[in-house]
């Protein structure tokens, strides 16, 4: 049988939404889960669908950064490409799993068609509010610089996150689940 954890993904001007996922791999360095079945509303990157409802995602867990990396797909399995989320540390306690988003992202399409940074606008619009402290700017400064970085030298996303699909992680998936 394969673990589950709830990830308990807070985002300061919304709330905390709890998403069950399915372990694919526990190593320390990273932790890959899969979420079956996304039940939030379709997501664009300006005007291309980039996820849509009922799709499934991969994501990659990097305990030791403050970002990690989620396989987005359509719902009929289509491979959009590769969304950086940044985000506070994460707090990994047994099968609950805690981290507060820190609202800027980046999308990796696919197709090979630029990378580009989604929300910045909200977060601004969180700074002026006061739900990012100076602390998190600085980290998400600093996290941004690395995922450009990264894109830019072929490191990010990370190889591990180029080599498990969505067909690889449901193949684990369902070896984890074999008597």
């Amino acid at each position: 049988m394969t673990a589950r954890v709830r990830i308990h993904y807070h985002r300061p001007d919304r709330g905390t939404t709890v998403f069950e996922e399915h372990v694919v791999l526990d190593e320390p360095a990273v932790k890959v889960t899969l979420l079956d079945r996304y039940d939030g509303h379709d997501t664009f990157a300006g005007s291309r669908l980039i996820l849509s409802a009922g799709a499934p995602v991969v994501w990659f867990v990097y305990p030791e950064l403050c970002r990690d990396v989620g396989r987005f797909h359509l719902a009929d399995g289509t491979f959009t490409g590769w969304y950086t989320n940044l985000r506070a540390p994460i707090r990994l306690s047994g099968r609950d799993w805690y981290c507060t988003d820190l609202f800027l992202d980046h999308w990796l399409p696919a197709d090979g068609s630029p990378a580009t940074w989604l929300d910045e606008d909200e977060l601004e619009a969180g700074r002026k509010a006061g739900l990012v402290s100076p602390a998190d700017l600085a980290l998400v400064a600093r996290e941004r610089l690395a995922t450009e970085a990264g894109v830019a030298d072929g490191t990010w996303p990370p190889a591990l996150a180029r080599e498990i699909t969505l067909e690889r992680a449901t193949r684990r998936l369902d070896q984890g689940r074999s008597p």
